[in-house]
């Protein structure tokens, strides 16, 4: 045996013994025949066993890793049912992440160290994964922060779908000038003297800032797989081992899927996942999606890449943008072009995901979907979601439900919850999205991040915001009546993703036959304190068998990766998500106990002054270690 010896386990299996045991664990595994155990046995990436040390034992062989989880909980693999994964790896590296950074002080400090070390020609850029409500300061770094922290490097901050701020630097870089125009639904802001000042605002469309983005040097060749298996080993170091990619804007098929194709068959991807395929070119989404039926079917693959369908955009026309702090956008007609791209999915077989913030999109859609069910084309058999859907109605979701539908919300209300409520109220918000309307109806409805241009690509963040609904700014945006409870909220990342990618039959939950996926997590997720929950990471996190990421007791027992390139990266230096002490740490919570603590011995003093054994006024000072 190898990795940490365990007392009484001893090598007896002497075929098919299993390559990993983990025991010694508080095992929630999901499954309602036994939902708690103690020890789990993985061979050929497959559960074998689920059970206690008894169980195992006979799974025990000469060449099997057996680790102790030290009494700590076990849940199964998460799994990200929206995450923009494919071009996030694709860019991890290059990117200065303030995801978790406490402060804008803090942030730009970062930002000062890494302008210093970037080399001259690239550029320092701080995209997604945060907002100004998370800092203490409570708004964005000005333009002037921005040049005096890099007076000669191109800096791009990027701020929610709302705005980018640029110092003259990038401004230059990106080809701004007095003379240039505003592209449609974008606005650069200029000064008095007509000359763009640095801030760029999506009004609505963020398509002005992805293609400023855009211009900023990328990765080439082999440092493109390194970026991304760099991604995947932090995704993984907060217990995701599936992830279903979204696809998405400036995300082109094949190019920019080579990748992790590549990886795929070198047996490098550390997490399973399952891709769609976006129609990049407005005017040319028919073209491209009946290009793609002809190359491929949704579930081709295996169970560590594979194709699930179009989307999350089918045409551009028929996109609505998330930008609260700008009205929602009320689209011209582009219902018939939209029912073209639908039937043709429908007609050959391919599940779809639909972006869909407002219900006033929502209905339009499912007004094409009812014309087209007439015709027996709904329900038909193809997997299709909404994704997002803050503003849905009830009729909405009876008209999906009746449809085949399901949906798939993502906490991009973390990082938006104040700015939706400004716009529409307290009111609206306690229902964006009705999480709690979607389960009652018995829709399946899967839970993501929408990471990484907006939210941060750790789930735990999300999880905090489906059971607590508070943003990161600690603004409280859905009242009790739209939280769910742990259990639920962790179905909704492990067996709820599954059964959108028709895989429910093989992970999401740990049971003999399914795949080996598993996360041992720093603190128990049912246990600890409500505001603790955000600061959850896994110690331990298996995919197949296969220990992807371990760290405390267990660091060094993952497959070691190849250096970050390029040496000067951001993630080189300062990593990625950037942890800070859980709320149960804080002198806040501290006092907090300790007020309590108070109250404690003040009742017992009643207590006894009831019973003759201590004076019976509390005017006298009272200290229960002396008032005997």
């Amino acid at each position: 045996m190898s990795t940490i010896p365990v007392g009484g386990l001893v090598p007896r299996a002497t075929d098919r013994a299993a390559d990993l045991i983990v025991r010694n664990a508080k095992i929630h595994t999901g499954d309602p025949v036994r939902p708690q155990a103690e020890a789990i046995a993985i061979r050929d990436g497959v559960i074998t066993v689920v059970g206690d040390d008894n169980d195992v034992a006979p799974q025990v062989g000469p060449d099997t890793k057996v680790v102790d989880a030290l009494g700590r909980r076990m849940l199964p693999g998460l799994n990200d049912a929206h995450l923009h994964v494919i071009r996030g790896g694709l860019n991890y590296v290059l990117e200065l992440r303030w995801d978790g950074v406490p402060t804008l002080r803090q942030g730009l400090a970062m930002l000062r160290e890494q302008a210093a070390r970037t080399p001259k020609g690239q550029w320092v850029r701080v995209v997604g994964g945060w907002s100004a409500e998370q800092f203490a300061e409570r708004r964005l770094p000005t333009v002037a922060e921005l040049n005096a922290a890099a007076p000669d490097t191109p800096v791009f901050v990027l701020h929610l779908y709302q705005a980018a701020v640029l110092n003259r630097t990038a401004l230059k870089a990106a080809g701004f000038t007095r003379d240039t125009p505003d592209p449609r639904g974008g606005q650069i802001v200029r000064g008095r003297d007509g000359a763009p000042t640095g801030m760029l605002l999506a009004a609505p469309s963020a398509l002005i800032l992805y293609a400023t983005l855009a211009k900023a040097p990328v990765l080439e060749g082999e440092d493109r797989k390194t970026s991304t298996r760099h991604f995947l080993r932090e995704l993984n170091r907060f217990g995701l081992t599936s992830a279903i990619d979204a696809a998405g804007g400036f995300q082109n098929f094949p190019d920019n899927y080579s990748t992790v194709v590549e990886l795929a068959k070198a047996g490098q991807l550390s997490l399973r996942i399952a891709y769609h395929l976006f129609p990049q070119t407005a005017g040319q989404e028919i073209a491209d999606l009946t290009r793609w039926i002809e190359m491929a079917r949704p579930e081709d693959g295996d169970e560590w890449l594979r194709l699930n369908g179009a989307g999350e955009n089918l045409t551009w026309a028929a996109a609505d943008f998330e930008n609260f702090a700008q009205p929602r956008p009320d689209h011209p007609p582009y219902e018939a072009e939209f029912e073209t791209a639908v039937r043709l999915l429908m007609e050959n077989g391919w599940g779809f995901r639909l972006h869909a913030t407002y219900d006033e999109t929502i209905r339009r859609d499912l007004a094409v979907f009812e014309k087209l069910a007439a015709e027996g084309l709904f329900p038909g058999g193809n997997r299709w979601l909404f994704d997002h859907a803050e503003t849905v109605s009830a009729d909405s979701l009876d008209r999906i439900a009746a449809l085949g539908g399901a949906m798939s919300v993502q906490n991009r209300l973390s990082f938006q919850g104040e700015a939706f409520v400004r716009r529409y109220g307290p009111g609206a918000a306690a229902d964006a999205p009705p999480i709690r309307a979607m389960l009652e109806r018995g829709l399946t409805v899967g839970a993501g991040t929408d990471a990484t241009r907006v939210s941060t690509y750790n789930p735990w963040v999300a999880l905090h915001w489906l059971i607590t609904g508070r943003t990161v700014g600690d603004l409280v945006v859905r009242p009790p009546h739209n939280r769910v409870d742990r259990r639920t909220a962790l179905a909704m990342f492990t067996e709820a993703g599954a059964a959108l990618t028709g895989e429910e039959s093989l992970k999401g939950v740990l049971r003999p036959g399914f795949l080996g996926d598993l996360a041992v997590l720093s603190e128990d997720y049912f246990t600890v304190p409500e505001q603790d929950i955000a600061h959850i990471e896994s110690l331990l996190t298996v995919v197949g068998g296969r220990i992807v990421y371990a760290s405390a007791e267990y660091e060094g027992l993952d497959e070691e990766l190849p250096p970050v390139s390029p040496e000067w990266s951001p993630v080189a230096h300062f990593g990625g998500y950037q942890a800070t002490p859980g709320a149960g740490l804080s002198g806040a919570r501290q006092a907090e106990l300790l007020g309590q603590a108070v109250a404690e011995s003040e009742q017992h003093r009643q207590w006894r002054a009831r019973r003759g054994l201590t004076p019976e006024s509390a005017s006298t000072f009272f200290d229960p270690c002396f008032s005997l």
